[in-house]
């Protein structure tokens, strides 16, 4: 396992040394996000019963840091290597497909959690925000994470150039995160934008997320746990898939 070992704390550390620009930079945008958003939803009513705005806003926002982030490592990392002509040196280890994509996806995780925890406690110091179940809180960022480190892979395998993985923060992972229930409850939305936000993953990964802190969430969290699970372990897998088949790696 000492190649692996290597892999995930050489994955950690990339990330690490520059702590500044991938876990506080977060901080401050989804600190913005929250701090403007409460303040003009500042009358709203109550999205549950006894949950205030903001309180019902930091689960959405933690998540949303986490998913971003944990994309984010796993992709920039393969295109970066791919750009700089490095990749040879992970492709030329006795590593095992399985053992790659595990140092990736943790190293993925970890950021990912990393900057959820900094998010969430920082709204928890300005707003009361409970953790009424935090077995389904850990569950969901654990899944959630893996999940986008796995789409990071997909995603760094595809592209070719830093443009390339752009276009998939800006026009797949952005939409989906905003679209996904974090700003608003969907039974406020009209029925055909209700059912059309059922078909968004990460809007299970936010409604389950948000049932771990508030104990109140938009559908049954067993409902979320079930889609999210299986879309981790459908995506795991093609992700292993693509990595055996060396696809856009070895050429």
């Amino acid at each position: 396992m000492r190649g692996f070992r290597t892999l995930l704390f050489k994955e950690i550390l990339r990330f690490w040394k520059v702590s500044f620009q991938t876990v506080l930079a977060p901080l401050v945008s989804t600190l913005l996000y929250l701090l403007v958003f409460s303040h003009v939803m500042s009358d709203h009513p109550d999205v549950y019963p006894g949950v205030t705005y903001a309180a019902f806003l930091i689960p959405g926002l933690t998540m949303m840091a986490m998913v971003q982030n944990a994309f984010a490592n796993s992709s920039s990392s393969l295109v970066q290597s791919k750009v700089m002509g490095n990749m040879v040196f992970v492709l030329l280890t006795p590593l095992s497909h399985a053992e790659i994509f595990g140092a990736y996806v943790l190293a993925a995780m970890v950021r990912g959690l990393l900057v959820g925890a900094v998010v969430f406690v920082t709204g928890w110091v300005f707003f009361d925000v409970p953790i009424r179940q935090p077995l389904w809180t850990i569950t969901f960022a654990v899944l959630s994470t893996a999940l986008s480190g796995s789409l990071g892979i997909l995603a760094g395998i595809w592209a070719e150039k830093f443009d390339q993985m752009a276009a998939w923060q800006n026009f797949v992972i952005l939409p989906l995160t905003f679209l996904s229930g974090a700003f608003y409850s969907i039974h406020t939305l009209p029925p055909f934008w209700a059912a059309l936000s059922r078909f968004n993953p990460f809007f299970y990964m936010i409604d389950g997320f948000r049932y771990g802190l508030l104990g109140s969430a938009d559908i049954s969290p067993w409902e979320s746990l079930l889609i999210v699970g299986g879309a981790c372990l459908a995506l795991s897998w093609t992700t292993l898939a693509v990595l055996r088949s060396g696809w856009r790696l070895r050429n």
